[in-house]
């Protein structure tokens, strides 16, 4: 059954080609091995641990937080092989019930749509069981990609935030991208 968990699937939730679960600290050899191979595709967006000291700095507080959720992508199939990694970060409670969002594919699978299923899921997760009501992805505008990915899962473009964060020792600027849940259908 896709989108929910069954005894047998070690995935939160999954659909036809890609299922999500928690990031661990046991990843690491596979993640760091991943964003090494994939430090082009990446460079100048993103910048994922590629070695184990800083995965352990990295992961810490995906794994120990209370208010993050990461999640793995992972093809589904014969090895469950990690396709890419989506974060909410941030997550504020109460009244504002919100969270950002960072992720990326690594270079193996960029380009064949599991990052658009796997965002797909992570929506349905954060405004069904984590109760979300928003979440927000900030992108610099370049990030060709980046844009395209948030475009087809239905955000909408919210405004510019000129020197934004602290992106490879430079302060960049963002395109701020949004999407509630009413927007998810």
């Amino acid at each position: 059954m896709h989108g929910t968990r069954s005894s047998a699937s070690p995935y939160l939730t999954e659909g036809p080609r890609v299922g999500l679960r928690h990031l661990t600290y046991e990843d690491a050899d596979e993640f760091t091995a991943r964003a090494r191979e994939s430090r082009d595709l990446h460079k100048p967006w993103l910048f994922p641990p590629v070695d184990a000291d800083a995965y352990a700095r990295y992961a810490r507080p995906l794994v120990e937080g209370d208010d993050r959720e990461s999640f793995l992508v992972c093809e589904r199939g014969a090895d469950g092989a990690i396709a890419g990694f989506i974060n909410i970060n941030n997550i504020v409670r109460g009244g504002f019930l919100s969270g950002a969002l960072g992720y990326g594919a690594f270079a193996h699978a960029a380009g064949r749509g599991l990052m658009s299923e796997a965002l797909g899921l992570v929506l349905r997760y954060a405004f069904g069981p984590l109760g979300l009501h928003r979440l927000e992805a900030n992108i610099q505008p370049l990030n060709a990609a980046s844009l395209a990915l948030v475009r087809r899962a239905g955000f909408r473009l919210e405004g510019f935030s000129p020197a934004f964060l602290l992106v490879d020792g430079e302060w960049r600027d963002h395109e701020r991208w949004a999407i509630t849940a009413d927007m998810v259908a």
